[in-house]
């Protein structure tokens, strides 16, 4: 194993040490030591990072389900969906970025400009009003849903064969991930972007997955930082989403091995944009209801 890969799950583990103490300060100060996950909870973690580990993604799934369940409230969604997460990216990260053998200057420097992208864009998002959250985690919802569309009617871009890259591409690269990282604080996964980006660049596909999840698995902690300063997310089903997620990842990598991940992403498709829709008609409501309250 190379010096940077060495260096990155250094930096990872410090980073994860620091999330749980922070995690564990913002329960306190809050009070929510007495929130527990339920059994829905858990189910929902284990179900979108199984999904999440086949390339499929979790934040959109998950958002999904959210709406379903009528819980928790849509302004704790994204703190929720970086804070519930980060267990089963973490895991992502040690499994996929020592299995596949991408360029470390690629791999780093695309994980350290979506990890700037998160801290700047999570700053903003954790201070933002309830109608706002809505109306953009309902788009990231139906951009996501899109993303699904696309990849089963063959429309994404191939990919090259290259595992670095090198001069201009390099740069749109890096400069693509960090967009992308401050996408994900409200809710737009970064999996289909940054795939989509790597193989319009002449990467091979395969090589977009270490930097997907080890960009998540260092991007979600850090954005949950400022989560943990504004208390802007719900820690017993962030809680029961990070124990079932653990589970969920784990028997996707070692006991799935074939699975029709063409009708898994047109199920995922069509969940998606029923809770994109049902997202912006909350939107919508809030602010017919805030019109009908202002003198």
């Amino acid at each position: 194993m190379g010096f940077a890969r060495l260096a990155l799950f250094a930096v990872l583990g410090i980073v994860d040490l620091a999330f749980v103490a922070a995690w564990a300060q913002a329960v306190k100060r809050s009070h929510r030591t007495a929130e527990r996950p339920d059994a829905g909870d858990l189910a929902t973690g284990f179900v979108t990072d199984f999904l999440d580990a086949l390339g499929i993604g979790s934040f959109a799934p998950t958002t999904a389900i959210f709406k379903f369940r009528g819980k928790p409230a849509d302004e704790l969604i994204p703190g929720t969906l970086n804070v519930g997460h980060n267990v089963a990216a973490f895991a992502e990260t040690v499994l996929f970025v020592t299995a596949v053998a991408v360029d470390p200057t690629l791999l780093t420097s695309m994980i350290a400009s979506a990890v700037a992208g998160a801290w700047i864009g999570a700053g903003i998002v954790s201070h933002l009003p309830r109608r706002a959250i809505q109306v953009w985690m309902g788009t990231a919802l139906l951009i996501a849903a899109a993303f699904f569309a696309m990849s089963n009617l063959s429309l994404f871009p191939a990919g090259g064969v290259a595992m670095a890259l090198h001069g201009w591409r390099f740069g749109i690269a890096v400069g693509a991930n960090f967009v992308y990282g401050a996408l994900m604080s409200v809710g737009i996964g970064l999996y289909a972007p940054c795939m989509i980006t790597l193989a319009l660049l002449g990467l091979n596909p395969l090589g977009a997955f270490p930097i997907m999840m080890g960009a998540c698995g260092l991007v979600q902690p850090v954005a949950s930082f400022r989560f943990f300063q504004t208390g802007r997310f719900s820690h017993g089903t962030s809680l029961g989403i990070a124990l079932g997620g653990l589970f969920g990842v784990l028997i996707a990598v070692y006991v799935v091995r074939r699975l029709p991940l063409h009708a898994l992403r047109w199920l995922v498709a069509i969940v998606v944009t029923y809770a994109a829709i049902a997202m912006l008609r909350s939107a919508r409501a809030n602010r017919a209801a805030i019109a009908t309250a202002t003198p």
